[in-house]
């Protein structure tokens, strides 16, 4: 019997042909090369059907359409120019689908992403769904790459350019209602009409093109372009500091196009493609691409997760009211809340409407919408409702006293299953469950502020939890939309253990007499989000050196702050949320901007004089958080360097473009970086020794990661979110 093929062809009695996109055995229709014969033969059959009058592509799948390519046909080229053929492979499918005489319809539900949306573009017009599950974008720059099958070409003639540039240059993936009011889509209809409503279209005949707006035609003239890729490529300067060379390539094949024409567009795409694949920037993303879709498949272990059908939460402060929202909000899960007083409750509520408010202000959701959300969460000042949670998140000050003190009433009050997971930042899980009934059932589950908007969790096991307490935790973190990776019970965890010695050398730089803004610059420039000293002000000055002691006492001196740190306590500098930090924050309302405090360097002491390069800096900084990486590394702390990567990236924002902490080192080779260790030993102090993993490897000319294996993914991707 012959295999159903991805594309089946079907022509409805009214003589309109129905393409559905369907891969046997995926779960997500994605584009491979391999399916360019079948799409050439339907292709050729609907020319050579003079009563075929028009041609709609949908997709079998439940919810999306085409969730864009197959990322390993890129990791089987070995040169820029395979990767350079696959590009033009894609163009020319495009341009085929785009050249039928008979009207093109895509009917789009769900995920319509990189290779999937390049090829909605080049149908003659596009419909989809009203669903939340439809998102319509061109993620390729988060992987280091560009569209490459003529999405550079199309979007801008389609939508404008400076549309084009945001949306291709960012990655962002539009609702319906985006996507209508851009003009990338002509309707927006419910699911159960979508069909029909594009068969319409289809008979209807080949619109005339939408008129851009009068923004969009100004820009597409000579000196409104000019202008505007002008301050494109300064603003996309500064966001990125060099690092990204695909934004770089985006912005020059899309010029290409605009002034010297389609042909020599097409061609610069295909070429940029070719050799950006082959960028080590591009290797990195994609290898944390591979990995943070390798841990959404597991769980932490072998054993099955418990139930899961509603949570409690104890402490109703900014960390257990973000708790609370994305329980509720992405995991869909019953949430009650604990707390003393019904201060804490109502925080917490008020916390998830804010966040819920703004998405109604900003018509991403309806009125209606906010309230079944928020009706999942309920409060109150005692174990009311407990006995039915399957998990309790505990989210109150950092006190072993009443750590254990809440375990014993969550144990007491809580049903004989329920799991009782710790959001603790520092405290030994072995000793939060050293008095506990069932210490099976604790473990640590270590969300980062704001709980909103951080991506990764650590889920901490002591030596007697259960496999199934971890498997049960792992499927929370994962329900609430997080990345979790498994990570040893020893001071500080990981990203903590990794981020203090990086944070300690800069203030070390600062003591030293290097101005605030030249440290937070030179680090912003190796590729950070924000510098260390910005930072610690945001987290919080006195929660961010709360843990060097702890860290200090538990592995020696190499974590001891420099003692002028004391001086900044004293002076009740918090950062931003006392308006008292490293910066000068300004009364509301003020917009400006951002200025250091120079009364700092008299508390310290020092007169600023910026004697050490921004190279000088960064390598000191970042050097101590390898270091102490590796060290996590040998002493399982980490499981792999694949979650090592993954908790420097999606914890503290190491440089993604860079693959994380290990793949770096193995950028470097383990050689260079001991060398670079010993010489800063010399030049600083023993606290930049290299490890003793580290020394072995350069003896061995061992790396921390295998050559990169393929793995079944695509485009489409929480993490590109």
């Amino acid at each position: 019997m012959e295999q159903k093929g991805a594309f089946d062809l079907h022509i409805r009695l009214d003589n309109v042909a129905v393409v559905t996109i369907d891969v046997p055995g995926e779960k997500m229709n994605t584009l491979k090369a391999e399916f360019g014969a079948q799409v050439h033969g339907i292709i050729k059959k609907l020319r050579d059907n003079p009563s075929v009058q028009g041609l709609v592509f949908i997709s079998g799948k439940p919810d999306n359409f085409i969730a864009g390519a197959d990322i390993n046909m890129i990791a089987g080229c070995k040169t820029a120019g395979e990767a350079q053929e696959l590009a033009r492979q894609g163009q020319q499918i495009m341009a085929e689908i785009a050249a039928l005489p008979m009207p093109v319809v895509a009917a789009i539900h769900g995920a319509c992403l990189g290779g999937g949306l390049e090829m909605a573009l080049a149908c003659h017009a596009r419909i989809c769904t009203d669903s939340p599950k439809t998102q319509l974008g061109l993620p390729e720059v988060q992987l280091g790459l560009l569209p490459g099958s003529g999405g550079t070409q199309r979007l801008p003639r389609l939508i404008g350019v400076s549309n084009a540039l945001d949306m291709i240059l960012t990655g962002k993936q539009l609702r319906p209602r985006q996507a209508l009011k851009l003009g990338l889509v002509d309707d927006v209809v419910p699911e159960s009409i979508l069909l029909e409503t594009a068969v319409e279209l289809a008979l209807k005949g080949r619109k005339p093109s939408r008129e851009l707006p009068v923004k969009e035609r100004v820009l597409a003239g000579p000196l409104g372009r000019s202008l505007l890729f002008s301050l494109v490529s300064k603003k996309t300067e500064a966001k990125t500091q060099g690092n990204y060379p695909a934004t770089r390539r985006i912005i020059d094949v899309i010029r290409t196009g605009l002034e010297q024409g389609s042909k020599s567009g097409y061609e610069a795409e295909a070429k940029a493609f070719g050799e950006l694949a082959m960028s080590a920037e591009s290797a990195a993303l994609r290898g944390l691409f591979f990995a943070s879709t390798e841990l959404k498949k597991e769980y932490g272990g072998d054993a099955k997760p418990g139930k899961l059908n509603a949570v409690g939460i104890l402490g109703g402060g900014l960390m257990g009211g973000g708790i609370a929202y994305v329980t509720a909000t992405k995991g869909k899960l019953p949430v009650r809340i604990k707390d003393i007083n019904n201060e804490g409750i109502n925080h917490a509520l008020k916390y998830s409407w804010d966040l819920l408010d703004k998405k109604v202000r900003r018509r991403h959701m309806k009125p209606a919408e906010r309230q079944r959300e928020l009706a999942r969460i309920s409060g109150g000042t005692d174990y009311h409702g407990f006995s039915q949670r399957d998990i309790v998140v505990e989210a109150v000050f950092e006190d072993l006293a009443l750590k254990q003190k809440m375990v014993a009433e969550v144990e007491q009050h809580a049903a004989p299953h329920t799991v009782f997971a710790s959001n603790t930042s520092s405290l030994p899980i072995a000793d939060i469950a050293a008095q506990a009934a069932r210490p099976q059932q604790v473990i640590g589950l270590h969300f980062f502020s704001p709980v909103d908007k951080m991506p990764l969790v650590e889920v901490i096991p002591h030596a007697g939890t259960s496999a199934e307490t971890i498997s049960t935790t792992v499927q929370l973190a994962k329900k609430q939309g997080k990345t979790p990776i498994v990570v040893g019970d020893s001071a500080g965890f990981y990203v903590n253990r990794i981020l203090a010695p990086y944070i300690n050398e800069a203030l070390r730089c600062l003591t030293e007499g290097e101005p605030i803004e030249r440290i937070d610059e030179a680090l912003v420039k190796f590729g950070f989000p924000v510098g260390p000293v910005q930072l610690l002000d945001e987290v919080g000055i006195d929660v961010g050196t709360k843990i060097i002691p702890i860290l200090q006492q538990a592995f020696g001196d190499r974590f001891a702050a420099p003692e002028s740190v004391d001086a900044i306590l004293k002076d009740d500098r918090k950062g931003r949320k006392n308006g008292r930090g490293f910066y000068l924050y300004p009364a509301k309302g003020r917009k400006s901007k951002k200025q250091p405090d120079t009364a700092i360097y008299k508390l310290l002491g020092v007169t600023p004089n910026g004697r050490q390069t921004p190279e000088q800096i960064a390598e000191r900084c970042v050097m101590m958080m390898l270091n102490e990486a590796a060290r996590c590394l040998d002493e399982g702390v980490v499981r792999s360097a694949r979650d090592g990567d993954i908790g420097g990236v999606f914890g503290i924002g190491f440089p993604p473009f860079l693959g994380g902490p290990f793949r770096y080192m193995d950028s470097l080779s383990a050689a260079d970086v001991v060398a670079k260790l010993q010489r800063l030993a010399g030049q600083y102090g023993e606290r930049f020794k290299p490890c003793e993993r580290l020394i072995i490897m350069a003896e061995q000319q061992l790396s921390f990661w295998p050559a990169l294996k393929p793995k079944p993914v695509t485009e489409h991707d929480e993490a590109l979110s």
